[in-house]
């Protein structure tokens, strides 16, 4: 296919040239409607921009198939079968293929380092999860992607389970052995989904962990908005193979999307796949090239530790982003928390993660030298000025086995079960009816239907205590939690 090609962008053009009067949404007339502050703040074109699918950017009956052929392109450009845009994000996505793949009490293997979307996929479908348990790092308090092996053993011991889903790579980098895990899966006629919402600069360039598709997933979710040019809820999900019924996945995906997606999406997924095939390995070979530089530099502050070894070998993750920056600031005496918040108080710089020893920095093909200055010289005067930071509360955080709860119920029958809000502390013991996720990274800590333990609640409510957020909870402070009634 010609890569050079940008169907939406080109209909979208073309309805501003030809100047079409909409007697249609939205309400605002392409901006007309639209007051001076919000115009000058957001931006006339963006309202200009504004379209519906049908009969905006394509005609009423969709005759030029405007999206459906940026979808082809890009499903070409990744080397997948078939793509499709979503413009409810990732959590849309692979809610999508978690449907196509198993329906209610069927089983589907997934590892436990799953997003909150998923177990949100578990609970709009009532399939029936068999966790894999992830490396974990009892050292550094850190899940890594489960081995090949890990899910070569629940494969075996739950032969009726309907597929797979693995997070690769995750939001600290660290990613899973793609292929070895397909080959596995597929030796059984069992089809892989992988979460690679992190991972949707993969296909452009050679030194970047191996893309899912190259490495043979049926399904792969990416977040475009996360590591590519999208904006905030864009992600396409792509297709191969004959495990998976693409028109079936196209159907889910319809079923839960929104019949009002927003163009400027589909504008922005089909310009950063044309700028990708023209310019995409020479951007990521600076972005990496930077990267390597930054890590050094990092490195070279007293008090902080860049990883890259520790997250790689036998029993930790198979591979790593490396523009995925995790600085270790645990020998500043600051949690991530304090030091994230510092950050953007002082030198107005916002971070990617923040847990209770470390905080991690995001670079793109979009950074550059510029960029990577604001940071070293925040990171610089955070070194400095850490001794004269409050301490940091602790974070009680448990053993990987103390983090591991017993699924009691169906995360489906637990959530829409009756509920009462009981003291966090009263909660153990009891069954949870809510996801408690520490953000970012977002994998929940509590899952709906799992038997809530004292050492889980004591490490929720001291992180909430240090500045850790977990913004799914009923109340966000953590003073109570949704447990099923009794």
């Amino acid at each position: 296919m010609d890569q050079t090609e940008t169907p939406v962008l080109d209909a979208l053009e073309e309805y501003r040239v030809k100047g079409y009067t909409p007697f249609t949404p939205p309400g605002h007339k392409q901006g007309r409607g639209i007051d001076a502050r919000t115009r000058a703040v957001v931006g006339h074109d963006v309202f200009a921009s504004d379209l519906l699918r049908t009969a905006g950017l394509d005609d009423r009956t969709a005759s030029r198939s405007v999206v459906e052929r940026a979808e082809a392109l890009m499903a070409d450009a990744v080397h997948a079968d078939h793509a499709f845009f979503s413009t409810c994000g990732s959590s849309l996505s692979v809610k999508s293929a978690m449907l196509t793949v198993a329906g209610p009490h069927e089983e589907l293997l997934i590892s436990r380092d799953a997003h909150k979307s998923v177990v949100s996929g578990l609970i709009l479908s009532g399939v029936r999860p068999v966790w894999i348990e992830p490396d974990w790092d009892a050292e550094l308090h850190l899940a890594h992607p489960p081995s090949p092996a890990a899910f070569e053993a629940a494969l075996d011991a739950h032969p009726d389970a309907r597929g797979v889903l693995v997070t690769s790579p995750t939001p600290y980098g660290t990613c899973a052995d793609l292929a070895a895990v397909i080959e596995a899966c597929h030796a059984r006629g069992r089809p892989v989904i992988v979460d690679e919402a992190w991972g949707a600069h993969l296909p452009f360039h050679p030194d970047l962990p191996t893309w899912a598709m190259d490495a043979g997933a049926d399904v792969c979710v990416t977040s475009v908005h996360k590591m590519g040019g999208g904006l905030e809820q864009s992600s396409v999900f792509h297709h191969q193979g004959d495990l998976v019924d693409p028109n079936a996945l196209r159907g889910r995906a319809d079923l839960l999307g929104t019949t009002s997606p927003n163009v400027l999406i589909y504008a922005a997924l089909d310009g950063w796949r044309a700028h990708m095939m023209r310019d995409g390995e020479r951007l990521l070979d600076s972005a990496l090239t930077l990267a390597a530089g930054v890590r050094e530099d990092i490195e070279a502050i007293d008090g902080m530790h860049v990883y890259r070894d520790e997250f790689l070998g036998s029993g930790r993750a198979f591979d790593l982003d490396p523009l995925q920056v995790v600085i270790d600031i645990a020998a500043l005496g600051v949690s991530g928390y304090t030091a994230a918040d510092w950050l953007h108080d002082h030198h107005r710089v916002n971070l990617h993660i923040a847990d209770h020893r470390r905080i991690s920095a995001q670079l793109t093909y979009a950074d550059d030298a510029e960029t990577a200055n604001v940071l070293l010289t925040a990171l610089r005067s955070l070194a400095r000025e850490a001794g004269s930071l409050a301490p940091s509360r602790a974070v009680d955080v448990p053993s990987p086995a103390e983090l591991r709860l017993e699924q009691a119920e169906l995360p489906r029958d637990a959530f829409f079960a009756e509920t009462e809000q009981v003291p966090a502390y009263d909660a153990v013991g009891r069954i949870a009816a809510e996801m408690l996720t520490p953000y970012p990274p977002g994998i929940p800590a509590v899952l709906p239907g799992e038997r809530i333990t004292r050492p889980v609640v004591d490490y929720l409510v001291s992180g909430v205590r240090a500045g850790m957020v977990v913004p799914d909870a009923v109340e966000s402070t953590l003073e109570s939690i949704r447990v099923t009634a009794e």
